[in-house]
């Protein structure tokens, strides 16, 4: 089942990508009962919602709406760094015991085709493809061997970083949280569809090529291990976000540098799960 956020006629709604390609409102299939994917998700709604939708016909086209970030209001947005080790090593950081973590915040993200904005601040907007796991079940100190029964679902994710404000200090938040500079979507591929554990393969395309690709087999902290070490130290709560890590071939790592610019697009495929598609604007 894929889930996504969208809005249509200046409305903000959800719901689900059907068998030809449309979309099914996602709230009439809930007696109006969920207002956003969120609190589907907070309901432990999705099994009712997949038996509903069952055989249903798309209410509209895909076209017909502007998709949002898969969950336009998370909680929390849980990041991970230098968690492939080529990109460690073309960042010549030293390997750490435990995951390295930062936060986004909400407004700095947008959904699929939406604009990715170069601040007027940085000429240094660099592309980070990752992919997302999304919180389905409540929980706290979870174990590495009960993890995937707290997911909810994956998403294409861009993470991309203001460099020179990434840099300003050891504290990396102004750089990953200029408005409109993280993309999520264009949907969310229900757990139930992607097997536990499976190696997962991600591209980043600039502009059509190729400039990284790395499977999940490559973590340095694999996804159970995560969701254990980050519900040690915070609840995760369902709509809670984390964001696994990129891997080699950033942009501010190459000779020359290679920065997104105005124009550009950027896309971010995890196979089986969607193609993350967005233009670069100036901000």
């Amino acid at each position: 089942m894929k889930l996504l956020s969208y809005q249509r006629q200046g409305q903000a709604s959800w719901g689900l990508l059907s068998e030809d390609g449309g979309v099914i409102d996602g709230p009439p299939l809930t007696q109006g009962r969920y207002p956003s994917l969120r609190a589907a998700l907070q309901a432990q709604a999705l099994p009712d919602i997949a038996h509903a939708a069952r055989g249903r016909a798309a209410d509209f086209g895909l076209d017909d709406v502007q998709l949002l970030p898969v969950i336009p209001d998370p909680g929390k947005i849980l990041c991970v760094g230098l968690n492939y080790e080529e990109h460690r090593r073309e960042t010549q950081r030293a390997p750490t015991g435990e995951p390295t973590l930062f936060l986004r915040v909400a407004s700095s993200q947008v959904g699929h085709g939406q604009a990715i904005l170069c601040p007027a601040e940085s000429h240094k907007l660099d592309y980070e493809g990752e992919i997302a796991v999304v919180i389905g079940k409540r929980g706290r100190r979870i174990s590495e061997a009960d993890a995937y029964g707290h997911i909810a679902g994956y998403a294409p994710y861009n993470d991309a970083s203001v460099r020179d404000w990434q840099q300003h200090t050891t504290q990396w938040t102004p750089g990953k949280n200029f408005d409109a500079t993280g993309a999520f979507g264009p949907w969310m591929v229900t757990r139930d569809d992607v097997p536990d554990g499976a190696d997962l393969s991600l591209t980043t395309r600039l502009n059509g090529e190729v400039v990284q690709h790395a499977s999940t087999a490559q973590l340095i902290f694999g996804i159970a291990r995560l969701i254990h070490y980050i519900s040690r130290f915070a609840t995760l709560e369902p709509g809670d976000v984390i964001v696994t890590g990129t891997p080699g071939g950033v942009g501010f790592k190459r000779t020359p540098p290679l920065f997104m610019q105005d124009g550009d697009v950027v896309e971010v495929e995890v196979a089986g799960v969607g193609c993350l598609s967005n233009r670069v604007r100036a901000g």
